[in-house]
């Protein structure tokens, strides 16, 4: 049983209990302002740093860049190249130096005429599944070489994990490319064909311009790109074992 004047005793410690509490408060939040700047959202800030090691942050600009170039090269490999080295040559970005190469004039020139050549031939049904099926050997090495070259100055092991990566990324953008471009071609009209292919052509600049502008979007878009892929990666295989079971069924013989 609390004495009279007890709830009065209680209500005063209560107070200067609150009051006390308050000021800890405070002072704990000047103190963390003071060395953060005012008005920073210091929680987030130790959440994020708990999530995401500070070396891995300060890298994802690099690690975008050869993403995008990897995937760029599974889709576009001489584009990549090109609008590498021209956006190098002209002084908008500074290349790593591993692939300071691609501004050369020389290496432009070659670059600007395979990208006219495979414009051409992505347009032309069942041409560009040919030109796929040859590029299989050359856009997947080429996407492994780019990603490495990004992290050349960097640790031999960075390197050979990049290059293992960035094969990857190139493998699944060209599968994903050829798979669906064949079974576009099963449709008689050229019409799907040209808007797939266009696509393309707007698609990879595109994400190479997101690359460099919004490093962390472009790598998150590419985590959802390589959702899709896993979820259609049935269907295309289906499409891809028809289209072939056509072509090897027109090349037999015809039994007299």
């Amino acid at each position: 049983k609390i004495p009279p004047g007890g709830w009065l005793q209680l209500l005063f410690l209560s107070s200067n209990f609150t009051r006390l509490t308050r000021r800890s408060s405070q002072s704990v939040h000047a103190n963390h302002a003071g060395r953060h700047g005012e008005g920073y959202p210091h929680e987030s800030c130790e959440n994020t740093s708990l999530m995401i090691p500070p070396e891995i942050l300060h890298h994802v600009p690099e690690i975008a860049l050869a993403a995008a170039l990897a995937w760029g090269s599974g889709l576009r490999l001489y584009l990549v190249l090109f609008m590498a080295g021209l956006a190098g040559y002209a002084g908008w970005i500074v290349l790593p130096e591993q692939l300071t190469l691609l501004t050369h004039p020389v290496v432009l020139g070659a670059s600007a005429l395979m990208a006219l050549l495979e414009f051409g031939a992505d347009k032309l049904p069942w041409l560009d599944s040919l030109w796929d099926a040859v590029h299989t050997f050359i856009r997947i090495p080429a996407g492994a070489a780019l990603a490495a070259a990004v992290f050349g100055a960097s640790d031999a092991h960075i390197g050979a994990a990049a290059a293992v990566l960035g094969g990857g990324i190139a493998a699944g953008a060209h599968f994903t490319k050829a798979g669906g471009r064949a079974l576009i071609n099963t449709s008689p009209e050229p019409l799907s064909n040209w808007l797939a292919s266009l696509t393309e052509d707007l698609l990879v600049p595109s994400g190479l311009w997101l690359a460099l502008a919004h490093p962390a979007l472009f790598l998150v878009l590419l985590a959802i790109f390589a959702l899709v892929v896993v979820v259609l990666l049935r269907a295309i295989l289906r499409g891809l074992a028809l289209v072939t079971g056509l072509v090897l069924a027109r090349m037999r013989p015809r039994a007299r």
